[in-house]
C-alpha cells in the first residue's frame, strides 16, 4: 500500500533478514521481515484479488442490470385530473415553522402535543407508470414514498399556544436507494399486464434484493412509548416524533421476519400489541402478540391460510383476537397464468375468524359471512355470548384499480354512484354489523347506515377499543359522528343493500354530521380525548389536516366531538399544501 505525503516512498518487502533498512537517499523504505510472514502475505494478496474482483462483477452487474432498465422500461408520470391536485407530491421544509394564523381558539384543556398523519408522497414528482417490451405496469393510487406531516401544540408559561408545523420523508432502505440515485429506479409492480409486473419483481430482486419499495405511508402508531411509521409491505420504522427523523427499522429484536400489518390493536388490560403479517408466499397469515414495553415476541403463529386474503386490520375484544379473511386476495399463480396480481373475487368466500389471545390455527372459530370487501374495523367487543364486529363495509374493492384497457375515472365514478350499478360492485362503504354467535355458530349481519353516501377511516375513544362503545368517526367531505346506541327516524331502503337484508324496515343508527363546506375535505382524523379524564366516551375533541381545493390552503381543525355539528372551535392555517393522506396519531407531551 502506498501513502502520499511530500514525496512518494515506495514500500518494499524484503524477506531475507529480520530488520528493516532504510535507503535515505533513494526515497524508498525497505521493510525486511521473517520468511514465515511470506505465506501469509501471498494467501492476503490472493484475498485481496478475490475481494477486488468480486466487487469489479458486483458493480459490472449492477451496471448492466440499470443498462437494461434504463434502455428496456420507461417511467412516465400518471397525469391527475384537476380535482386531484392535491394528491401531488410536496417537497420537505426543512426545520420546523411556527404558525400564527389560528381562527377561533384552542380548547384551554386540549392536551400539549404532538399531532402526526402518514400519507403517500411520490419522491420525485407523481406516481410512476412504466411501458416496454413486457408491457405495461403502474404503481397502485395508495404507493407513494411515506411522508410524515406533525402539528406541534405547546402552552407557554402565560397559557398561550406555541404552534409549529414540519414535515419529513420515511427513510427507508428503498427511499435511501432512490434518494442516492436522484430518479426513479425501482419498476411499478402492482397494476399492468402480468408480464410486465413479471419483470417488474424479477429486476427490481436482482438490482435491489426487494421485489418493491418499502413505503412506509399508511399509519403512525404508538407502542412502548416508542412511534412507529408503517405500511403492510414491510416492517415498521421507528420515528423520533420531534424531529421526524426515521431511526431504523423495528423488527422485535429481530422475532419477526415479514410485513407488518398498519393496524396493530392493543389487547385491553395487558397493554400486549397484536400485529398481523399478510404476506404473498406461504405462510399467508401469520399472528403475533407483543409485550406491552414493544422488546418481546411473546406470541407467534400461522393460521394455515389456504391463500393469501389482503386483510388490512384486524380486531381485538377482551378476551379474543378478530380475523377478516375477505375474497381480495394476492396470487402469484394468477399473476403467472396472466392474471392479475391483486383481485376482488366478488364469488369468492368471506369469513370472520375469533381466537382465544394466544390461541394457535385449530382455536380459530370460522364464521362464514357474507362477501364483501372491509378494510377497517371500527371496533369488536363481546356481548354475552357474541363477538359484535363493526366496520366500513363496501360490495366491492377499489384496491388495486381498473385493469388495463379500462378507463380508470369512469371505473371508480361508476363504483362511487350509488345511482347506478358497476359489474365490479359498488365502492360505498357503510358502517355494518356483523353479531357472532360464539356458542351455536350463527351469524347476524346488518347495515347500519344509509347509501346516500360513503364512510370510511373510522376512529374511536382508544381507551373503549375492544369494549362495547357507543360513539364512532368516519371520512370524507365531511365527518360523521355514529350514535350505535340510539336509531334514527328514517329507515334503510333495501335496494341498495339486496345482498344482505330482507326487509325494509330496519332502523338505521342516529348519525351526527360536521360538514367542511364547498370543495373541502379531510384526511383520516384522531380523537383526542379530554385530559381531565371525563367518564364521558365523547368527550374530547376530534383533530384532522383539511384541505381548500378552490383556495388550495391546507388547514388544521379541531372540532369539539360534543358539539359535533357545530363550527370548528379552532381552523390553524399551515404554512403549506398538505396532500391528503391516509391515518395517525395524537401523542402527549
Amino acid at each position: 500500500m502506498v501513502f502520499s505525503s511530500s514525496a512518494v516512498h515506495q514500500v518494499m518487502i524484503n524477506a531475507s533478514a529480520n530488520k528493516p533498512s532504510v535507503s535515505p537517499n533513494s526515497g524508498n523504505i525497505k521493510i525486511s521481515l521473517d520468511p514465515t510472514v511470506k505465506p501469509f502475505l501471498k494467501s492476503l494478496q490472493k484475498l485481496q484479488m478475490k475481494v477486488d474482483f468480486s466487487q469489479a462483477m458486483k458493480k459490472t452487474r449492477e451496471r448492466l442490470l440499470d443498462a437494461i432498465v434504463d434502455n428496456g422500461f420507461q417511467f412516465i408520470d400518471q397525469p391527475l385530473l384537476p380535482s386531484q391536485a392535491n394528491f401531488a407530491p410536496i417537497q420537505e421544509i426543512g426545520d420546523a415553522l411556527c404558525i400564527a394564523s389560528i381562527e377561533g381558539n384552542i380548547p384551554g384543556n386540549f392536551p400539549n402535543g404532538i399531532y402526526i398523519r402518514n400519507g403517500p408522497n411520490p419522491l420525485f414528482g407523481g406516481f410512476n407508470s412504466t411501458t416496454s417490451m413486457f408491457g405495461r405496469s403502474s404503481h397502485c393510487w395508495i404507493e407513494g414514498e411515506g411522508m410524515v406531516h406533525a402539528l406541534y401544540l405547546t402552552k407557554d408559561s402565560h397559557g398561550s399556544w406555541i404552534v409549529s408545523y414540519r414535515n419529513k420523508y420515511v427513510e427507508t432502505e428503498s427511499f435511501k436507494i432512490e434518494k442516492q440515485r436522484n430518479r426513479p429506479s425501482f419498476l411499478p409492480a402492482i397494476e399492468g399486464d402480468s408480464t410486465a409486473i413479471s419483470a417488474a419483481y424479477f429486476l427490481n430482486l436482482l438490482r435491489f434484493g426487494k421485489f418493491n419499495k418499502v413505503i412506509s405511508n399508511t399509519n403512525v402508531f404508538e407502542h412502548g412509548k416508542k412511534f412507529y411509521s408503517v405500511a403492510e409491505n414491510y416492517v415498521p420504522q421507528e420515528i423520533d416524533i420531534k424531529t421526524l427523523k426515521t431511526l431504523g427499522n423495528w423488527d422485535i429484536g429481530g422475532a419477526w421476519d415479514r410485513p407488518f400489518t398498519s393496524h396493530p390493536k392493543k389487547a385491553p388490560g395487558t397493554g400486549e400489541l397484536v400485529v398481523m403479517g399478510v404476506d404473498a408466499v406461504e405462510p399467508f397469515f401469520v399472528l403475533g402478540v407483543v409485550s406491552a414495553d414493544g422488546k418481546k415476541l411473546v406470541h407467534k403463529v400461522d393460521l394455515k391460510f389456504k391463500r393469501s386474503s389482503l386483510c388490512h386490520e384486524l380486531g381485538v375484544t377482551a378476551k379474543y383476537n378478530v380475523i377478516m379473511d375477505i375474497p381480495l386476495t394476492i396470487n402469484i399463480n394468477r399473476l403467472i397464468k396472466g392474471g392479475p396480481l391483486i383481485k376482488y373475487d366478488k364469488e369468492g368466500y368471506a369469513r370472520i375468524g375469533v381466537m382465544p389471545r394466544y390461541g394457535d390455527a385449530d382455536s380459530v372459530q370460522w364464521f362464514q359471512i357474507k362477501p364483501h370487501c372491509t378494510f377497517h374495523i371500527i371496533n369488536c367487543f363481546e356481548d354475552g355470548n357474541e363477538v359484535v364486529v363493526r366496520g366500513c363495509r363496501a360490495s366491492a374493492s377499489i384496491i388495486p384499480g381498473p385493469e388495463f384497457g379500462l378507463n380508470k375515472f369512469e371505473w371508480f365514478s361508476r363504483g362511487f354512484n350509488p345511482n347506478t350499478t358497476s359489474e365490479y360492485g359498488s365502492f360505498l362503504s357503510q358502517v355494518y354489523e356483523w353479531r357472532l354467535n360464539m356458542k351455536n355458530g350463527e351469524v347476524r349481519e346488518q347495515y347500519l347506515t344509509d347509501t346516500s353516501f360513503s364512510m370510511d377511516f373510522p376512529m374511536i375513544n382508544e381507551k373503549y377499543s375492544g369494549a362495547e362503545t357507543n360513539m364512532g368517526m368516519a371520512k370524507y367531505g365531511m365527518v360523521v359522528k355514529l350514535h350505535f346506541d340510539e336509531q334514527a327516524t328514517s329507515t334503510i331502503q333495501t335496494k341498495d343493500h339486496s345482498d344482505v337484508n330482507d326487509s325494509d324496515s330496519e332502523k338505521p343508527i342516529k348519525v351526527e354530521y360536521h360538514n367542511f363546506g364547498k370543495n373541502t375535505y379531510c384526511s383520516g382524523a384522531v380523537f383526542v380525548s379530554n385530559p381531565e379524564h371525563s367518564s364521558d366516551e365523547d368527550d374530547g375533541c376530534l383533530i384532522s389536516y383539511v384541505h381548500n381545493e378552490e383556495t388550495n390552503v391546507s388547514q388544521v381543525h379541531i372540532i369539539d366531538t360534543k358539539k359535533f355539528e357545530s363550527e370548528a372551535v379552532a381552523k390553524i392555517t399551515l404554512p403549506q399544501r398538505v396532500p391528503y393522506g391516509f391515518h395517525g396519531t395524537f401523542a402527549s407531551l
